[in-house]
């Protein structure tokens, strides 16, 4: 097995828990990999993320157009009234004339203190840290929906375990009347097994609305339509799906190479550097070399128009070099912000790498526990059958009285539970060991969503 398992894997284990509850004829199947690939699709909080890493690319096309010219295209018309001085014919007119110039200009900046590349880079840094917001967040939402779709799953087999309890319940019930009417119990017993049926009948009540509270929470997560109808399909079992966690000091190391959200932060803190750069170019000489080219018109020369653009084209080349030499303290400002931005950065960098190793020590320490409680949990069942089946066999050889046949009976539904709770339990540990290492194996966008008609 690929030391990298698919998600897809760790919940395949969760089929042995799996009831599948009655559905309408055209109710939608919904497999575990289907509910994934919808939540991708459709996730509000997902689609956001997406919406602000293209907004980076654009910021990184804006710093990379700072090293283009530009290029303008200018035209001015003017009316004139009374004496003035014509600059297109040299002499002063007393009357109204109508001018109208036309221009092309450009101009690139040659040397600005390595702002512009500094620009460039803290765009492309930030830009990256978007795309593995975005990925974090993908992770997230896998994590939601396998962590609700558990829940169902685990829902369904109490559901499951409780119903087997009242076919159990109302069996003895059948047993019992038999026995009384047959004067080997007293009427007492009826009465006690008919209470014992009437509380699993409300255990399975309780049971089935927690499983459809349960069902109703993962609509939601996926934003699916809440007037259809929904059936989520159930794994086949396999044993070998959950794997051992490695050890820690393995964990932690994975977990700071390779969680996107800690990779991010250490992103963001490499632009804010950038944009320390970037305010201390301001001090620099500015560079920049210009052209243009144009003519005009009046209506003050006896030349026509199409003459008088002709006679008066001319154009220039300009190298411009500006020198800062006092501008109020604003530059000083301006890199003292950018440090303190960047020293913010590199503490939340700090306070992030310690929460991921926290989070992943707790992870791992939750793992151990819940893979211990399974084993207990699956020691507790074998016993609790065995002491049923025993209890069974006595009330029948009228050995045993009804009161410890029904605490028998609740030992072994208990610990039917138990169980239940606890392989749901392990699966979800094994998963956020994954989640908070950084290891969630995400569907590709390639893959298309299934339909309803699907």
């Amino acid at each position: 097995m690929n030391e990298r398992t698919p998600l897809l894997a760790l919940i395949v284990v969760a089929s042995s828990l799996a009831f599948r509850p009655a559905s309408a004829a055209d109710a939608r199947i919904i497999t575990f990999e289907q509910a994934l690939r919808i939540a991708l699709e459709q996730n509000s909080t997902l689609r956001q993320a997406d919406v602000a890493t293209r907004a980076s690319g654009v910021a990184v096309d804006q710093a990379r157009g700072q090293f283009y010219p530009d290029l303008a295209l200018t035209s001015r018309a003017a009316q004139s009234y009374g004496r003035n001085f014509n600059e297109a014919e040299g002499r002063v007119i007393d009357t109204s004339t109508d001018t109208v110039n036309l221009g092309l200009s450009s101009s690139v900046t040659l040397f600005d203190g390595f702002g512009n590349t500094a620009s460039l880079r803290e765009a492309r840094l930030s830009e990256q840290a978007s795309h593995l917001d975005l990925q974090r967040t993908r992770e997230t939402v896998v994590f939601t929906v396998a962590s609700n779709f558990l829940l169902l799953l685990q829902t369904q087999e109490q559901l499951r375990v409780r119903r087997e309890s009242l076919s159990a319940e109302s069996t003895l019930e059948q047993q019992i009347t038999s026995y009384v009417n047959a004067g080997a119990r007293t009427i007492a017993d009826l009465y006690q097994q008919q209470a014992s049926v009437a509380s699993a009948r409300l255990a399975v009540v309780e049971a089935e609305r927690t499983a459809q509270l349960a069902e109703v929470s993962l609509m939601e997560t996926l934003q699916l339509d809440p007037a259809a109808v929904y059936q989520f399909e159930p794994l086949p079992y396999d044993a070998a799906a959950v794997r051992d966690a490695p050890a820690l000091e393995s964990m932690l190391d994975s977990a700071y190479a390779q969680r996107a959200d800690l990779v991010a932060e250490s992103e963001r803190l490499k632009a804010a550097e950038q944009t320390i750069r970037v305010a201390k170019s301001s001090r620099w000489p500015t560079v920049s070399l210009g052209a243009s080219y144009g003519t005009n018109y009046t209506s003050a020369s006896d030349f026509d128009l199409l003459d008088q653009f002709d006679q008066r084209r001319g154009g220039s080349v300009n190298l411009a070099l500006t020198f800062p030499l006092f501008d109020r303290g604003n530059t000083s400002a301006a890199i003292r912000r950018a440090e303190l931005d960047a020293e913010n950065a590199h503490i939340a960098l700090d306070t992030l790498r310690n929460g991921v190793g926290l989070d992943v020590r707790r992870a791992y320490l939750d793992f151990l526990s819940a893979r211990e409680q399974l084993s207990a949990a699956n020691a507790q069942m074998q016993a609790a059958e065995l002491a049923l089946k025993a209890a069974q066999d006595r009330y029948q050889a009228g050995a045993a009285t009804l009161v410890e046949l029904t605490q028998a009976r609740a030992t072994q539904v208990e610990a039917a539970s138990a169980q239940v709770t606890a392989r749901s339990n392990l699966l979800f540990q094994r998963t956020l060991v994954d989640y908070y290492t950084g290891e969630l194996a995400v569907p590709s966008d390639e893959t298309s969503i299934p339909t309803a008609s699907d």
